[in-house]
């Protein structure tokens, strides 16, 4: 089992600060053996599964119950006994009927989602290749513990915080942690302990992507130790009420106030003038009765159902319906833009060419380009590279057919003054140089 000192020895070391030999003699690992199944075993013991926080799942049962919490629908539970007890069954069963309805809407309408977001779960767990006894295997992520070494290459997602051993041209997209939207080059080199996160050439960290190159990397943090960790503990907190929910229970309270002040000032004004006191109760409980608005809960869940539907067909997934009213209520949204609201991944809508030869203009956007294809046909690498190559590829450019007809020879690196890059390829005589920028 983890524990808290466990998570804090593993987030204790400037590991950027630290040269390579440095951090793995830290973690006992070595970086060509990587770490024996019985380290592993002991570890995992020690660290606990990396894993993030996933807050509190809640059964049937429990989310079940979870729909006669609200207020109102406490006020009505009470309304439709005090009507079985005054000789009413009419009306407790009518009430009844309506919380049991609003309680059903809900409940399948939270059950649904929680399904399909365990199912998303299952579809998305990750994977990771890992060197332990000096053999390499392909291992679930969560298995990861710190000392361990990671092989990473391009379309690899980062499965844990890393201190890099080795690289080869490697390049990270960090959009996910650190907003940065270019891929950000890696190297080995220590760094100050004041480097800002960003600026950890040396790290790669858990949630983060590889666009381009291969490297190894040593774990040195998993789960709530790493960086994304500690953001999923900041944000973890007791659940708030969405502003309707916090409407209608004050509603809810207001109403009970007004009607219980009502049917006392009702029963004393009758019984002070002779009534009977059996006949003015029952009036009174009738009133309390019918001044609840017994569908008005019901209205409401089934109202927020439908947004709830709504946002679905538009791969939008509700796990909880008053989220839905939550996000009506948005005055200013303040978000940060790359890998939140867009993808960080681009297409290109329009060309522009100076000569009408849309051949050679394809050809050199897919042979001046150093983005890969893996093994599904993903393109990977640099999200302007990708986007430039996935329209060559639409145009019949095949950079993996155009490598062998056109080898390259030699290259210009694209750097900020020049804001293109060159290439040049072994091709007959007519054929010029292709340069991007």
């Amino acid at each position: 089992m983890a524990t808290d000192r466990s998570a804090a020895d593993q987030a204790m070391p400037a590991w950027h600060e630290l040269a390579v030999d440095a951090a793995a003699g830290r973690l006992s690992s070595d970086p060509a053996q990587g770490l024996s199944e019985v380290e592993v075993e002991q570890r995992l013991r020690q660290y606990g599964p990396n894993r993030l926080p996933e807050g509190k799942r809640r059964g049937p049962l429990l989310m079940l119950l979870g729909q006669f919490g609200d207020f109102m629908i406490l006020v009505l539970i009470a309304a439709a006994v005090i009507s079985g007890l005054v000789g009413e069954p009419t009306d407790a069963i009518a009430i009844l009927v309506i919380v049991l309805l609003n309680a059903v809407i809900g409940f399948v309408q939270e059950y649904r989602a929680e399904r399909a977001m365990a199912a998303l779960r299952r579809m998305a767990a990750p994977r990771a290749m890992v060197c332990r006894g000096g053999h390499v295997h392909a291992i679930d992520a969560t298995e990861l513990v710190p000392g361990d070494i990671v092989l990473l290459e391009a379309g690899s997602l980062v499965p844990a915080d890393l201190r890099l051993v080795e690289v080869a041209a490697l390049r990270c997209e960090e959009a996910a942690l650190t907003g940065e939207s270019h891929p950000v080059d890696k190297g080995l080199a220590g760094l100050p302990t004041d480097t800002p996160l960003a600026e950890r050439s040396n790290m790669v960290y858990k949630g983060t992507l590889v666009s381009h190159g291969r490297g190894l990397g040593l774990v040195v943090a998993t789960g709530t130790a790493t960086e994304l960790g500690r953001i999923a503990s900041l944000l973890a907190g007791d659940e708030t009420l969405t502003p309707l929910q916090k409407r209608l229970a004050d509603f809810g309270r207001k109403l009970a106030w007004v009607v219980l002040g009502l049917c006392t000032i009702l029963f004393a004004v009758g019984v002070a003038r002779g009534g009977d006191i059996t006949l003015m109760f029952l009036t009174a409980v009738s009133l309390a009765v019918a001044a609840i608005p017994e569908a008005l809960p019901a209205v409401v869940t089934i109202s927020l159902a439908l947004g709830a539907r709504r946002m679905v067909r538009q791969q939008a997934l509700i796990r909880r319906l008053p989220a839905v009213e939550t996000l009506g209520s948005v005055t200013y949204i303040c978000s940060d833009k790359t890998g939140t609201l867009t993808q960080n991944k681009m297409q290109v809508a329009r060309t522009w060419r100076p000569t009408t030869d849309a051949e050679s203009f394809y050809r050199a956007l897919a042979l001046n380009n150093d983005c890969s294809l893996d093994a599904q046909g993903v393109a990977q690498g640099d999200p302007t590279e990708v986007a430039l190559y996935r329209a060559a590829l639409e145009q019949g450019q095949d950079k993996r057919v155009l490598i062998a007809e056109f080898p390259r020879v030699a290259e210009v690196p694209f750097d900020s003054e020049r804001k293109c890059m060159s290439t040049v390829h072994r091709v007959p005589p007519s054929f010029p140089p292709a340069s991007g920028g």
